[in-house]
């Protein structure tokens, strides 16, 4: 009997495994869709340094998450991102403003000691995602910052975008929003252009000028000078 049922044991285990095989489905890898950014021309543009740039802590991972009707998040079962989501959408940006500002001099912060930029773009992205039946969303804030460190424009950014629900869709759909945000960072960034250079700031007084500039404004006590009279002294 025993040596009977062996070879059922054995057919039965590869029928299952042959059953495991028909079920499991390859995986595909998606990459955010950057568009079609022209190379800029000028090699002296506008320095911009974008970032820092902060994504939400629930983009932080290789799944494609799935936005559900209810407004929860579930796990694609078909796709994930081929790599890491936030260096995806860093270098996006990067491409998109420097075509669109027509620079050469954009980078991702943090810079070289050697870089000086004329305007900073810090960007902060709460929500990125979609769902089959959900359109895609992007929630994110920016600031715009001149060559002194001074916020010249921020907002608030909420962009939706319509897809066919496919996963392909959906990420093709998500790198359109972001770059929807790169056209209102650039149109920001572009006044900025022709911002005044820094003003010379006044030289300081050398200390023996400051010390007679001090002396020259105390009051003066007058001098006192002999009086003179016509009367005489007569002794007896």
């Amino acid at each position: 009997m025993n040596f009977l049922r062996l070879p059922s044991v054995l057919l039965l285990t590869g029928v299952l495994g042959l059953a495991g095989c028909a079920v499991q489905q390859p995986t595909s890898l998606y990459q955010l869709d950057a568009g079609a950014p022209g190379q800029p021309k000028q090699s002296a543009g506008l320095a911009v340094l974008l970032g820092p740039v902060s994504v939400a802590d629930y983009l932080q991972r290789e799944t494609l998450l799935q936005r559900q009707p209810d407004g929860s998040l579930m796990a694609s079962t078909d796709g994930r991102w081929a790599g890491s989501l936030s260096s995806d959408i860093d270098q996006l940006l990067l491409r998109q403003l420097a075509w669109k500002l027509d620079s050469q001099r954009v980078v991702l912060a943090p810079s070289t000691a050697n870089f000086t930029p004329d305007v900073q773009v810090v960007l902060s992205i709460t929500r990125l995602d979609s769902g089959v039946n959900q359109p895609a969303i992007l929630d994110a804030q920016w600031r715009v910052l001149d060559r002194r460190g001074q916020v010249r424009d921020t907002k608030l950014v909420h962009l939706e975008q319509t897809h066919t629900g496919s996963t392909a869709a959906q990420v093709k759909a998500q790198g359109l929003l972001l770059q929807r945000l790169a056209d209102q960072m650039s149109a920001a960034v572009k006044p900025l252009s022709n911002q005044p250079a820094f003003a010379e700031e006044p030289k300081k007084a050398a200390p023996a000028q400051v010390r007679n500039a001090k002396e020259e404004d105390k009051p003066k006590m007058p001098i006192a000078s002999p009086i003179r009279t016509d009367m005489e002294v007569f002794r007896f």
